[in-house]
């Protein structure tokens, strides 16, 4: 039998196609990642704020959103914190409900991703950029909102 006679009937068939199809669709897939945001690739991303390498994964943060859909990676969620003051006038779109924020989930429970403004912060943690704060999904004692976290961020003014 020809190769392409062997092709043709395994087309006709679709039965042996749909596993091989299944497996190279897979290829692309990246596991793990909320919908809508971007992956991280560990050591080797910057963080848009300091340039710092994006390598712990307990205080990582990411903003998407904007007229492309654009991701923003930071190293620090104080970075974030910051980034959303600085840049509020150049992009308007950032105080949209539209904008998609996460940070990691500091609780050790595999990585996981929270959307800062449901989020607790948790102060005392030694964080890449020095703001020492990180993300629990829910309030333990002495943990703060996203806005009073901001709030101490922002008064430090690295």
């Amino acid at each position: 039998m020809s190769r392409r006679r062997f092709l043709a009937r395994l087309a006709a068939t679709g039965l042996t196609l749909s596993p091989l199809a299944a497996a190279l669709s897979a290829c692309g897939q990246k596991g793990g990642w909320p919908e809508g945001m971007a992956e991280i690739k560990w050591d080797r991303d910057t963080c848009v704020r300091c340039s710092m390498v994006i390598s712990d994964r307990r205080f990582a943060a990411q903003m998407r959103g904007g007229e492309k859909n654009t991701a923003f990676k930071f190293d620090d969620i104080g970075c974030l914190a910051i980034w959303l003051r600085d840049k509020a006038a150049a992009h308007p779109w950032m105080a949209d409900a539209a904008t998609r924020m996460w940070v990691a989930d500091s609780s050790g429970q595999g990585e996981r991703w929270l959307d800062p403004r449901t989020a607790q912060f948790v102060g005392g943690k030694t964080s890449p950029m020095g703001y020492n704060f990180a993300a629990v999904a829910a309030a333990v004692p002495g943990s703060l909102t996203f806005d009073a976290m901001r709030e101490h961020v922002l008064a430090k003014g690295k």
